[in-house]
């Protein structure tokens, strides 16, 4: 699932917009991901797996899965008790043990099916833009990790945005980056008939909502193609090259902030 739509400057890293436009676009972002060349296939996926680690036995929550494919992957590299949440409800068929369930990213512990429920990994993979208000919706999630849990997120960089409106408007990259106006964007490798709102938003902006949710990032990583793919795709590099990619993020609770149900399984002496 791909990253749209905030509604504020201030804490605009993360609050998505009220005309859901991704139930539109989902399927048109499958299509996408599938190609051969797909960003997604040659450089964000083979990052996320990096980060992730071993999964076996962990239970892994995927907000905002679009159809699953992801998550039905993870399951089959042996985690448990995996769950998909998407508001598009266009899922794959669920493997063993995956579980898909149609909902709101922006308040997961009122997904049906998920209150009470604690995972060792948390994903927003490039589907935090969604948000109605991202700290609050980062807060929930952490509230729903286990003790030794974290969040992996990534975000589309804030500078690919700022150059793409430069070039339109002739204005300067300094200019839209620091932007505070909506604008108009349509995704026309997805479906061009599809107009979304954007608010700008910029890498303070992401830290800051990290802060405001609670969380520090443990690791960052900014992947780049590997020279074999980059010898085949060269259209591709050459996006890498201008836009930056994406940015991924390792989030772990503050001290003191990890969830009631963590502190007091501690308190107790038990571990979850």
């Amino acid at each position: 699932m791909d990253e749209e739509n905030s509604a504020t400057h201030d804490s605009g890293a993360g609050e998505g917009d009220a005309t859901r436009p991704w139930q539109t676009l989902s399927s048109g972002f499958e299509q996408a991901r599938a190609r051969e060349d797909s960003l997604d296939r040659l450089v964000e996926w083979p990052a996320q797996r990096d980060l992730l680690g071993d999964v076996t036995g962990l239970a892994i929550l995927d907000a905002g899965c679009g159809n699953g494919a992801k998550i039905a992957q993870l399951a089959g590299g042996g985690a448990a008790a995996t769950v998909g949440v998407d508001i598009s409800g266009n899922f794959i068929d669920p493997p063993p043990g995956v579980e898909f369930i149609e909902g709101d990213l922006s308040d997961l512990a009122a997904v049906p099916g998920l209150a009470g429920r604690r995972f060792d990994r948390i994903l927003f993979l490039q589907s935090f833009g969604y948000a109605a208000d991202g700290a609050k919706a980062l807060q929930i999630a952490r509230e729903m990790l286990t003790e030794d849990g974290f969040i992996l997120l990534t975000r589309t960089q804030p500078v690919r945005y700022a150059i793409e409106r430069a070039e339109q408007n002739g204005t300067s990259l300094g200019e839209e980056y620091f932007a505070t106006e909506s604008f108009a964007y349509q995704h026309r490798n997805w479906d061009d008939q599809v107009t979304l709102t954007k608010r700008p938003y910029t890498m303070s902006d992401l830290l800051n909502t990290f802060s405001a949710a609670g969380l520090w990032v443990e690791e960052a990583v900014e992947p780049q193609m590997p020279a074999e793919a980059a010898e085949r795709y060269p259209h591709k590099q050459a996006v890498m090259n201008k836009y930056l990619g994406i940015l991924m993020f390792k989030l772990r609770p503050l001290p003191g902030q990890s969830s009631p149900m963590c502190r007091a399984a501690t308190e107790g002496g038990k571990s979850l």
